[in-house]
């Protein structure tokens, strides 16, 4: 029988007010009243032994998990080194973005893909002059399997717009292509086992210029540990395989929406990837008086 729809309009707004405060992962398959466990066991003075109790059950029974979902034996042994050796030998037989697509699809090395729903593995054009690397998809990006489509992601268009690009003059990528449950930074294991297929998926889209947005995908292209304010609006060259290409760092529009008066600096990198674009030299700024 369906609610009312007032109680509908009640169940809708609890939800939004969940994926706000960043609770949108479900842990179980029914949800549980700690309020109705068993408190008798708070009364038990600390020396005496606990007695095991049952676990609770479930108001539902609980459906058997397809068997479509393999588990996760590398990760789970705990071994970052050897999933990034083999995700790095996966990357190597990549001879085309599609091909490279259906590895990573079919990888299951990174545990972030057991509570993703779906791969986001890039956007925009193939080949294009510009490419973008973010960090890692968020909620939206991981109902619709695109990068970049939240409110960060409308940002970054109306950026782009600025200086005459849009989604269809560049390329768009994340380092991390599975969503990090309740939209936290990806652990430094993680990037370093989808390291590979991101290195890889660089020199097959073969840019001329890689704009690295927030400081976890600069520091992973770069290779350094400073932050992103040392970093951002500095021109530097890396080789992805054969491919050797000019990197541009810039602020994440995600920071731009926490604090909109840094939007003059990326209006200066924004303009640095014009007149490189067009091949001019970049304006002197004036002379202190």
């Amino acid at each position: 029988m369906l609610p009312a729809p007032a109680d509908r309009e009640a169940l809708i707004a609890l939800l939004d007010f969940h994926v706000a405060a960043g609770i949108d992962l479900a842990l179980d398959e029914a949800p549980h009243d700690r309020f109705a466990e068993d408190t008798s066991l708070a009364w038990v003075s600390p020396e005496a032994p606990a007695e095991p109790r049952a676990p609770l059950p479930s108001r539902h029974p609980q459906p058997e998990r397809p068997a479509s979902r393999p588990a996760l034996p590398a990760a789970a042994a705990g071994a970052p080194a050897e999933i990034a050796e083999d995700a790095r030998r996966l990357a190597r037989e990549a001879r085309t973005l599609d091909d490279l697509e259906r590895l990573v699809a079919a990888f299951d090395g990174c545990a972030l893909k057991a509570s993703a729903r779906q791969l986001c593995f890039a956007d925009g054009v193939p080949g294009s002059r510009v490419m973008i690397l973010g960090e890692a998809p968020g909620a939206e990006e991981d109902r619709t399997g695109r990068p970049f489509v939240g409110r960060a992601g409308q940002l970054l268009d109306r950026m782009l717009s600025a200086i005459g690009l849009d989604r269809g003059s560049v390329y768009v990528a994340n380092v991390v292509p599975w969503r990090p449950p309740g939209n936290r930074t990806p652990t430094p294991q993680e990037v370093a086992i989808c390291l590979p297929f991101t290195e890889r998926q660089i020199e097959l889209a073969r840019p001329d210029i890689l704009v690295t947005l927030g400081a976890p995908s600069t520091q992973m292209v770069l290779g350094s540990k400073e932050g992103i304010f040392r970093t951002r609006g500095r021109w530097t060259e890396r080789t992805f395989g054969e491919a050797r290409l000019r990197v541009l760092p810039m602020l994440h529009p995600a920071y731009l929406l926490r604090q909109p008066l840094h939007k003059r600096l990326a209006w200066r990198d924004l303009l640095r990837l014009r007149h490189a674009l067009d091949g001019r030299a970049e304006p002197r700024p004036p002379e202190p008086t």
